[in-house]
């Protein structure tokens, strides 16, 4: 049925998923948690299972509440009552486990009851030691496959990847991808052997892949792919997620991750060099397009039947955005608009594609003044803070030079043409491009949540902090000026007045 022909205010995303169950992997995530706040918000599910590992001792009930006293559920339980949360149950398990780490009673509970999987549980650290990346991002896709396989009622099995991890390709189309090595091979070799001799064959295994998160992100595809003719299974590949674009919360994150992480220690003043090529654009998707597009993507699975069954949650066909743009637009926020608290020194430095360039400004402008801060702080009787910050710095640089100094691409004409699909109330609940993005506000609401949910710096500190930034712009200015002086006293000293004497 042609897409004009259907009522264009009915959701058919919201039938779908009326009264049924879902199971969600990685939902205390930060793509989880987003994608259960939408599903508890806009649709009336029956029941959403979360597996959860315990963490840090606490039990399920804590990890429960940690979860939903979150700002990020605040409007759901408005709109819809607390007791909306009735609809979510927490099962102890743990991907990295074997057989999941469920107990036998409550894998049943899945197998009679689970109609759609999401499955978004990985590691996503880049620099995970290999064993551990391939326990969680292979095994663990295997072991949820092998429970899909199970489930009785099961409908679709969505596999959350990324679109970088095949970076031989240059530009990414929506298919498949041979597999860098044979991931069962390598699931059965990390199982036998131990950490330090994975950890020698590193080098041998990832060849030209530039860490464990994009190699074992890789096979992982591999496995769901094999079994696309056993389970009804898509895979969505999204790029750099970040912060939520429109709902429930413009700007919100949980995590300093990737470029969060960057901005803020650039708008505190603490990363002044970059190295990196300022022409290039990576591509960036906000969590809520991301979570509109896994929901989106069940829908046009089950009215198409299979038809498609790789997506690219992309954004470069559309829109991009240079590394030089990126940082013009931070710096203009929190120079003007709503700077962090405590700036280490007034935010400034500079892009370069010198590897010595970079070494030397890292070295005077962020290593050196953190010395010489800790020592300060240890005789006035604090713990020095600047020198680590600095090291996690520098373990930053490590894991994105590689990709800020190379260039993708990524078609996504499968997943446009499954948008003209869409009704018009689906394509406004269920927003999946970004038609009326405006940067500078964004980039606002980025910065004003990072203050308030990352760094806990409330709005009336606001005013505090343009003051201090003030001050800041002032002493950066004044401190420039006097560097100028002193080099152009002892060129005069050292090298112009010899000359001129000698005459």
């Amino acid at each position: 049925m042609a897409t004009e022909d259907i009522d264009q205010n009915r959701d058919r995303v919201a039938e779908i998923f009326q009264n049924r169950t879902l199971l969600v992997t990685g939902g205390t995530g930060f793509v989880g948690k987003v994608l259960i706040e939408k599903t508890l918000r806009v649709h009336d599910v029956k029941k959403i299972y979360v597996l959860v590992r315990m963490k840090k001792g606490k039990s399920v009930v804590e990890r429960f509440q940690q979860v939903f006293n979150d700002p990020l559920f605040d409007l759901v339980k408005k709109t819809k009552g607390k007791d909306i949360l009735n609809k979510v149950c927490f099962i102890r398990g743990d991907v990295g486990e074997a057989d999941l780490g469920l107990s036998d009673e409550d894998r049943q509970i899945l197998i009679e009851e689970t109609e759609f999987i999401f499955h978004c549980a990985a590691t996503i650290r880049f620099d995970e030691p290999l064993k551990t990346a391939v326990l969680l991002n292979v095994r663990g896709t295997k072991l949820m496959v092998q429970l899909a396989k199970e489930c009785k009622k099961l409908q679709v099995f969505s596999h959350l990847s990324t679109s970088y991890c095949h970076l031989n390709e240059r530009v990414l189309y929506e298919k498949a991808y041979p597999p860098p090595t044979d991931p069962d091979n390598l699931i059965r070799t990390c199982e036998l052997m131990s950490d330090e001799m994975i950890e020698a064959l590193v080098p041998k295994l990832l060849k030209n892949m530039p860490n464990t998160y994009a190699f074992t992100k890789s096979l992982g595809e591999a496995i769901v792919t094999e079994q696309m003719e056993n389970i009804p299974a898509i895979i969505l590949r999204p790029s750099i997620v970040m912060p939520i674009w429109r709902e429930p919360i413009p700007g919100w994150t949980d995590n300093f991750n990737g470029p969060m992480g960057l901005l803020i220690a650039g708008g505190k003043g603490v990363l002044r060099t970059m190295y990196c090529r300022a022409d290039v654009y990576a591509d960036y998707v906000p969590v809520d397009i991301v979570a509109n597009a896994m929901l989106a993507s069940i829908l046009d699975y089950v009215l198409y039947k299979g038809e498609r069954r790789f997506y690219n949650i992309t954004s470069s066909a559309e829109y991009k955005i240079t590394f030089d743009e990126l940082i013009t637009h931070g710096r203009q926020t929190v120079y003007n608009k709503v700077p962090f608290n405590g700036v280490f020194w007034y935010p400034g430095g500079t892009m370069t594609q010198s590897r010595l360039e970079h070494n030397l400004r890292f070295f005077f402008y962020q290593w050196l003044p953190a010395v010489f801060v800790d020592i300060l702080l240890v005789i006035l009787g604090y713990p020095p803070v600047l020198k680590r910050v600095q090291r996690r710095i520098l373990k930053g640089y490590d894991v994105f030079e590689y990709y800020t100094t190379k260039q993708w691409d990524f078609n996504n004409d499968v997943s446009m043409e499954a948008r003209k699909l869409l009704t018009q109330r689906e394509r406004e609940l269920y927003k999946v491009d970004g038609d009326g993005i405006q940067y500078e506000q964004y980039f606002y609401d980025t910065v004003h949540a990072a203050r308030l949910y990352l760094l806990n710096e409330p709005d009336e500190t606001i005013p505090a902090a343009k003051r201090h930034m003030t001050r800041m712009y002032y002493a950066d200015l004044f401190f420039k000026y006097l560097l100028r002086i002193i080099f152009m006293c002892l060129l005069y000293k050292y090298v112009l007045l010899p000359v001129i004497s000698s005459f």
